[in-house]
């Protein structure tokens, strides 16, 4: 299948010292690809650039889906939950890209924000707070909200991170629901375990690539011992890299 993402000689950071160090490699449409590695290895920052919150220091991201097609939802800690906002307003701002931010909403969208709720198993929490909401109730709100994007590619950092078993069976099955409607899902992810049970295809990260493939031929020990070392090695405060040097 054509790709719905390209990475070509991708050098991202910040200040111009390198945290994902040139990037080779295509992401087809219809993947469902977790990205994994140690602390530090670059994955959120990964993330970060492919959804245009973080411009590259060299080289390119190619993509075939636009911007309003994309859905990227960060990790709980850039969450700010003091917002006074409940639950329904939340799972409704999915809306926005079509409506707009003053746009009406009609029988018809209250109808699908109704439905998302339900289908996170939060019916009776729509005029909850969200400062009030547990770390998994606040989750299942945000994929409510990701239901209503309706996005062609969709990104996710450490989307289960202390969620308990229960919510991420039942997030993870909504994962897979996306993944079988055609969409994209690249998912930042440290349970290794949950990686091989449901995602077929992985990157392994150090900074830079370690392994790209099937998921049961990346996640070996051996390169798992390789992208610790390297990370490990990493010199902080190493000089910015150049164009095309190697790692």
């Amino acid at each position: 299948m054509a790709p719905v993402l390209a990475f070509r000689d991708l050098t991202l950071g910040y200040e111009r010292h390198p945290a994902v160090h040139h990037l080779e490699g295509e992401v087809p449409e219809r993947s469902l690809l977790a990205v994994c590695g140690p602390n530090g290895a670059g994955k959120s920052t990964l993330l970060k650039g492919i959804a245009g919150v973080l411009a590259p220091l060299s080289g390119r991201i190619e993509g075939a889906v636009p911007a309003q097609e994309t859905a990227y939802l960060p990790q709980a800690a850039e969450v700010d939950r003091s917002f006074p906002i409940d639950v329904y307003d939340l799972v409704a701002m999915g809306l926005w890209r079509r409506t707009g931010l003053f746009g009406g909403i009609g029988r018809a969208d209250r109808a699908r924000i109704e439905a998302a709720i339900a289908a996170v198993g939060l019916e009776g929490f729509e005029d909850r707070p969200i400062a009030t909401l547990s770390g998994g109730q606040m989750q299942r709100t945000l994929f409510a909200r990701l239901l209503l994007q309706d996005a062609r590619l969709i990104l996710l950092d450490e989307p289960f991170n202390a969620l308990d078993a229960g919510t991420i069976a039942d997030l993870t099955a909504l994962v897979e629901r996306w993944n079988g409607e055609g969409r994209t899902v690249v998912a930042v992810l440290h349970d290794l375990e949950l990686v091989r049970a449901h995602f077929p295809q992985t990157l392994l990260l150090a900074r830079s690539t370690v392994a790209w493939g099937a998921t049961r031929d990346v996640l070996t020990t051996s390169n798992l011992a390789v992208a610790r070392r390297m990370c490990e090695a990493w010199d902080e405060n190493a000089p910015a890299c150049a164009p095309g040097e190697a790692a």
